[in-house]
């Protein structure tokens, strides 16, 4: 699986290398230095979209975990934690239990812990939370890590308001559009919803150069 994702991951830089005609210059460094760069500058790109609808919009479009869905969806496109189900999914329960743990201690409406501090009541909304988030992500099969950071962040009171939900998972959707474009440009055949987490065998021998 291993040897699979990295693969992938120099397909995606190679497909984007010659989508844009780079060709001859990215022959001058190592295949690290390629993907390090080419990360670098998707890993930002995509970050930076969403930043600027959200600096557009006025509205919270960005938050915390997104920066680890990047990550995920870049790095290793083809497991099944990247697939849209999954990244749609784990964020939207993440969210959700995150606003109900507010109602149950008692929390909404009240600044975040980060202005005034942890108490118990936060302390049992964080910890259910999290435990909640990840227990149906089990249950429904759509593992997706930086979901517990979405619970995290609502739990918390960063993102408190159930009326910034729809803005929350629309920075997903669009976090999602950029990473589909980007990986079927390179010639990686990106799941539309929900991915088998398996990568073709002619996809590993293309990357191969067999």
């Amino acid at each position: 699986m291993g040897r699979r994702n990295e693969q992938l991951r120099w397909q995606l830089a190679k497909g984007l290398i010659h989508a844009l005609h780079l060709e001859r210059l990215a022959s001058r460094y190592s295949r690290t230095t390629v993907m390090a760069v080419f990360n670098l500058v998707n890993g930002s790109f995509s970050i930076a979209l969403v930043s600027f609808v959200a600096l557009v919009t006025q509205e919270a479009f960005i938050f915390p975990s997104l920066g680890a869905t990047a990550f995920i969806l870049f790095y290793v496109p083809m497991a099944q934690p990247a697939s849209p189900r999954n990244t749609l999914c784990g964020h939207l329960i993440g969210a959700l239990m995150g606003l109900l743990c507010l109602y149950i201690f008692g929390l909404q409406g009240q600044p975040s812990a980060f202005a005034t501090g942890v108490d118990l009541a936060r302390v049992g909304a964080a910890a259910l939370s999290l435990g909640l988030t990840s227990c149906l992500m089990v249950v429904f099969r759509v593992a997706h890590p930086p979901a517990g950071a979405t619970a995290l962040i609502v739990s918390l009171g960063l993102m408190p308001n159930p009326a910034q939900l729809p803005i929350l998972m629309a920075g997903v959707a669009l976090l999602l559009a950029h990473a589909f474009v980007m990986n079927r440009l390179a010639g990686i055949p990106y799941p539309v919803w929900a991915g088998d987490g398996v990568a073709p065998a002619a996809e590993g021998a293309k990357v191969a150069g067999v």
